[in-house]
């Protein structure tokens, strides 16, 4: 069969225009009649709130000052949970939730505007482990607990696997938060057609559920909702939110004029998800032989104040928990969390990109009690064609991993290093 793409050199049809700059990102983007907009956000990370916009609105050149009673319809988003509020209601609930949105002829008027409103907090006790977080009496988020997620991986019997191991480690290891920082804030742009069609022009990488997300919060259909999606500028799974596209289609639509928004990179680290900080608790076993016989781990999500994709997240986590390793017991717990921190969703990996921290260190933990090469170690319980994994799954074709290791380890000399006791 002859292949038009595969093994050959295909040139981007993006390419040209991004390294000469000609390339168009939101922010690049200027309509004749536009005006601006920017974004109130919560200081607090858990309080009620009470907002008063009239000095606001007073600025010569705003045009409108939105807030939740301005939502049409749901005033509610999310990508699995509906736990976002376009703006919030009653309380805020992170450091950064947007509570306003300004709309004026100018940045500057935005921005004198901005410094008008006035916000009134009622705090209330806020909670940033998640550890306790979980507890029954902790400050609740949404809803009656904050757990907002259990996985459960269960194979063959954690007991008979302890019994075979002779050398047992336990360790608890902890990933941090950690920030896209893509190139492109966040910026856009809405504006309404003729026929009444609302346009938000965008760096999306979720267009389909933007259009659904805006249309249900307006009160449209979705046909009367477009979104363009422009080039974009780094996501890495943060644009998979909400972020601008809601605020935009609501004053484009009220005011029937363009708005636009960029945000400053102070304001973009506040506004999208960031990768999930987890704790992980793990006990490994092998027995004198070097085999591995059972893993036990406790996996603690940090989801922050939304659920973006935190259940499919931690799910990932659990599956991925034993690593590359054949171990015929396993038990896994993972939990996702809410808590009154920055708001955690897609990025990179989605929970697979956390466990190596904890299961690589319990195998070099492991090979150094036996006294053994931490490669010939790895060598002896790696997932090779015919395995079964964890979750049972049968590895029926290309599992080239003991390939991969014997490639590194005669790159960089791993197994002549230990050798040398270097």
């Amino acid at each position: 069969m002859k292949l038009n793409m595969v093994g050959k050199n295909i040139i981007r049809v993006d390419a040209e225009a991004k390294v000469t700059g000609e390339a168009l990102y939101p922010q690049d983007i200027y309509l004749d009649n536009m005006v601006y907009g920017k974004t109130v956000r919560s200081t607090k990370p858990h309080a009620y709130i009470k907002v008063d916009i009239r000095e606001a609105e007073k600025v010569d050149g705003v045009l409108k000052v939105f807030t939740y009673k301005d939502v049409p319809n749901k005033n509610e988003h999310g990508v699995v949970l509906k736990d976002h509020e376009v703006f919030a209601s009653r309380k805020a609930i992170r450091v950064g939730e947007p509570i306003a949105f300004i709309v004026a002829e100018t940045v500057r008027a935005c921005e004198e505007a901005y410094r008008k409103i006035r916000i009134d907090y009622e705090e209330l006790p806020a909670v940033f482990d998640p550890i306790e977080a979980m507890k029954e009496d902790a400050p609740k988020i949404h809803g009656d607990s904050n757990i907002i997620y259990h996985y459960k991986l269960r194979r063959g019997d954690i007991e008979e696997g302890k019994k075979k191991s002779k050398y047992i480690v336990e360790n608890v290891y902890k990933s941090p938060m950690v920030e896209h920082a893509f190139l492109q804030p966040e910026a856009g742009l809405a504006y309404v057609e003729e026929d009444g069609t609302v346009v938000v022009v965008i760096a999306t990488q979720y267009p389909h559920y933007d259009r659904e997300e805006v249309a249900i919060n307006l009160g449209l259909p979705e046909e009367k909702v477009k979104i363009i999606n422009t080039n974009v500028g780094g996501a890495f799974g943060a644009r998979e939110d909400i972020t601008a596209q809601i605020h935009l289609a609501l004053a484009a639509m009220v005011l029937k004029r363009p708005v636009k928004v960029i945000y400053s990179r102070e304001e973009s680290f506040l506004a999208h998800s960031k990768r999930h900080p987890m704790i992980m608790k793990y006990k490994t076993g092998a027995d004198e032989n070097g085999y591995l016989q059972y893993m036990e781990a406790e996996i603690i999500g940090d989801a922050g104040a939304h659920c973006s994709w935190a259940m499919n997240v931690l799910r990932k986590a659990g599956v991925h928990a034993t690593g590359p390793y054949v171990i015929p017991h396993v038990k896994v717990d993972s939990y996702a969390v809410y808590t009154n921190n920055p708001f955690t969703g897609a990025m990179r990996g989605f929970g697979a990109t956390q466990v190596p921290i904890a299961h690589e260190q319990q195998m070099d933990a492991l090979a150094e009690k036996l006294g053994m090469n931490p490669i010939e170690f790895r060598m002896k319980n790696i997932f090779r064609k015919g395995s079964i994994t964890a979750t049972g799954q049968v590895l029926v074709d290309s599992v080239p991993l003991d390939r991969c290791i014997e490639a590194v380890d005669k790159s960089f000399k791993f197994s002549q290093l230990w050798k040398e006791g270097k």
